[in-house]
């Protein structure tokens, strides 16, 4: 099996050095609060599939005993291990993989899987299937998001909100009004993940929220690199144009934020997490 033939590897094609600079970190608390609700006591082996950059691996691997990182992206696997060595973080390795291939793997037993922002680029319910003959009796699946709507929004450190309609306005006019996904488009949004986690053996699933981050400030490179590393906006989408529409971002932004610097408020941390019964 190679995994789903919708897979494209373009997908984040010339992303993976903006993600850690631009995107914005979880909730300070997402760590105890993982550890406390997945029962966790320093061992047992973590899987973080989709990983990325390896934000969740190495925030987690003090959690477990070993750290599994799996993404289908070669550069993404790169940058998670530079920033695994960055942090000093040596109980991690890295797997070039589907998350679709997990049963071909032989990762041994989990005691958890996450999922960062990640769950919708898979094959949902073949996915969690997977995941759930992969885990420990009492094993636990948590996917992570930042969560906006219906979230108490705080006070803000002083500086303006990034203009994201303004942005999102400018990436239009670049590359059409539908959201584009490498060589294809993104899909509609389906169902939320507890209904597609629902369908399956995990059963019914509980969703926890870790307080987001009040006080993150991004500059107008840390707000670029954000857009920059989306799948939507990634570099090569824009072609030859892509010097271009960073120099009418940067305009535009220097407009919105005299200062330069611009309050980033991604909301709190969702946490949907299901177990194996024990």
């Amino acid at each position: 099996m190679t995994g789903p033939p919708s897979y494209d590897p373009t997908l984040y094609r010339g992303s993976a050095t903006y993600y850690l600079r631009g995107r914005p970190p979880y909730s300070r608390a997402l760590r105890e609060t993982i550890a406390a609700e997945c029962g966790l006591d320093g061992t047992g082996r973590l899987l973080d599939v989709g990983c990325g950059p390896g934000v969740l691996a190495v925030d987690l691997a003090p959690l477990v005993d070993q750290v599994v990182g799996l993404d289908p992206d070669a550069d993404m696997l790169t940058e998670a291990a530079r920033h695994a060595r960055q942090a000093r973080v040596a109980n991690v390795r890295w797997v070039k993989a589907l998350a679709e291939q997990i049963p071909e793997l032989d990762l041994g037993t989990l005691r958890l899987v996450t999922f960062g922002q990640s769950f919708h680029r898979t094959d949902r319910e073949r996915v969690a299937e997977a995941v759930f003959d992969a885990l420990e009796p009492g094993g636990s699946i948590a996917l992570m998001a930042h969560t906006v709507d219906g979230r108490p929004e705080p006070t803000g450190p002083g500086s303006p909100k990034i203009p994201h309609p303004a942005i999102r306005q400018l990436i239009d006019r670049y590359l059409g009004p539908r959201p584009r996904a490498g060589l294809g488009f993104a899909g509609p949004p389906t169902d939320r993940f507890e209904d597609a986690i629902g369908r399956t053996r995990f059963g019914r699933c509980r969703q926890v929220f870790a307080p987001g981050r009040p006080d993150i400030v991004q500059d107008i490179d840390g707000v670029l690199a954000n857009y920059l590393s989306m799948s939507f906006a990634a570099p090569h989408l824009f072609g030859d144009r892509l010097a271009l529409f960073e120099a009418e971002a940067r305009q535009l932004l220097a407009e919105r934020s005299p200062s330069g610097f611009f309050w980033d408020w991604p909301g709190d941390t969702e946490i949907v997490i299901a177990s194996k019964p024990s």
